[in-house]
């Protein structure tokens, strides 16, 4: 077996996924996946992090060395359920969790924490981190990365394939069945991240809109979704990407102060959904017309709401969820930084430069060695 452990924890703060997968003779095998949540207090201060984009230095690091710890309870948790043991993985790929992404600053960086020398020490396996920052240095966007991984997973020689990875921030990735046509990827605009926060602004006890059951009794405000659309980020044409710095609470509220009428609570929420779907069928229509059928991954994959938009947004196409080709939505990212760790690992590229606007294709990561020796 060669077997490597992805860890991801994305812009919607859902959870801390993990999977273990076998890489051996280039076949993929996905182990075993779970999903462990946050300790509350943990993911209140990641979320005021993230949100206010501000803390002090005795805020970050602690918060860099809990998450790391965090992260490292999970995986040892994962490997008991598995029965397997440390010396058993060849290595840890971590994403981390991004507190703050500018890719297109005077000095561009994307900055995630989650202290990988904790992760390699209390786990005793190898640790590879830090995958975004080589590909900013090489002039591209840091992200998304996993569209390579989309490649070697999901693509058919006889389908042209679109994955849709709907976590706080929406992706694609198009896959032509015809090889010799590029990978192109990119981030659509917001995923779940307007929709939990506004959500949040109206239930105190829950983090997100279960099943888009609030969102169903609310109408789409064709005024506010108009307005919505105008924003630049929509029309920036690929390689692009964006976070919670960009769609936020007060991207949002800016809106709606320029509707010069009230909207409820719910409608504002139907939008916003309405909008999470819209932006992704448009981008795929405008670059990849030709999509035989898309799959759906990520948090967003359970609201149900939102699925049936993005079918409504494309009645020519047939909308799935990653279930349908063998991994379960909510296991497909950290399968790919599994995937990733493995190329790191081998002295293999992990970017598309096609995808991320990148000078180059380059070895991703940093590597974290376990305190073990071999």
């Amino acid at each position: 077996m060669a077997l490597y452990i992805g860890v991801m924890s994305g812009t919607s703060l859902d959870g801390i996924d993990i999977a273990i997968v076998d890489f051996k003779q280039n076949k993929t095998k996905v182990v075993s996946t779970e999903t462990f949540p946050f300790d509350p207090d943990l993911r209140n201060e990641l979320y005021k992090l993230i949100t206010k984009g501000t803390s002090n230095l005795n805020q970050l690091g602690q918060l860099d060395m809990a998450l790391g710890y965090s992260y490292s309870k999970a995986i040892n948790n994962l490997l008991l359920n598995a029965g397997l043991n440390a010396s058993d993985i060849t290595a840890i790929g971590c994403h981390g969790q991004t507190i703050y992404h500018a890719p297109n600053a005077q000095f561009p960086f994307s900055m995630q924490i989650g202290n990988a020398h904790v992760i390699a020490e209390k786990t005793g396996i190898d640790t590879i981190a830090d995958f975004r920052q080589r590909d900013v240095i090489l002039g591209g966007q840091g992200a998304p990365l996993v569209p390579a991984f989309h490649q070697d997973m999901f693509h058919s020689d006889t389908e042209n394939r679109v994955i849709v990875n709907i976590g706080g921030i929406a992706n694609i990735t198009v896959l032509q069945a015809d090889l010799s046509q590029d990978v192109m990827g990119f981030d659509t605009g917001p995923g779940n991240v307007l929709i939990d926060e506004w959500y949040q602004q109206h239930h105190q006890d829950s983090f997100y809109d279960k099943n888009g059951e609030w969102s169903a009794n609310g109408v789409v405000d064709k005024d506010l979704l108009d307005r919505f659309l105008t924003d630049a980020f929509f029309h920036q044409p690929a390689p692009k990407s964006t976070g919670r710095e960009y769609f936020n609470l007060v991207w949002l509220s800016n809106h709606l102060a320029a509707i010069d009428r009230p909207i409820s609570a719910q409608d504002i929420q139907m939008t916003l959904v309405k909008l999470t779907a819209i932006t992704v069928m448009d981008a795929i229509s405008y670059y990849a017309p030709n999509t035989d059928i898309v799959y759906v991954c990520g948090g967003g994959s359970h609201n149900q709401i939102l699925m049936q938009e993005l079918q409504t947004c494309s009645t020519s196409l047939t909308v799935e969820t990653t279930d349908k080709l063998g991994l379960a939505p909510d296991a497909v990212e950290a399968c790919a930084f599994a995937w990733l760790a493995m190329r790191t690992h081998q002295h293999l590229a992990g970017n598309l430069p096609a995808v991320t606007g990148a000078s180059s294709a380059s070895i991703l990561g940093a590597i974290y060695p376990s305190n073990i020796a071999s």
